[in-house]
């Protein structure tokens, strides 16, 4: 279980964030909140409940004087898990290599 802080300052962050941050960089930067605690408010503001109707691709979030694109929030996470993925094994990828299969040559050569 993640240690999120309880206290009644830390809570009115959590459920009001946008009366006391104003871009997703000021989540990130915020020293009084946790990792779990900024993905929180970083997913909230993500949420199509936000989206603005005519434009997806931005939030507007209540308590905000400005939309929030999208695109920032979502760079924001992005960096918040780039932060914390030094236990995480290694990515998979890169191109497919095919195993040659000894007896192919053989087909191929009428054996």
């Amino acid at each position: 279980m993640t240690n999120v802080n309880t206290n009644s300052d830390n809570l009115n962050l959590l459920f009001h964030p946008a009366a006391h941050y104003g871009s997703p960089a000021d989540v990130l930067n915020a020293e009084e909140l946790s990792a779990p605690e900024k993905r929180i408010i970083l997913s909230s503001w993500a949420s199509d409940m936000y989206a603005v109707e005519s434009c997806p691709a931005l939030r507007e979030v209540p308590g905000m004087s400005h939309t929030v694109r999208l695109a920032d929030i979502l760079a924001a996470l992005r960096r918040l898990d780039s932060d914390n993925d030094d236990d995480d094994p290694p990515r998979g990828g890169g191109v497919p290599m095919r195993l040659r299969r000894p007896w192919a040559a053989a087909e191929r050569h009428g054996a």
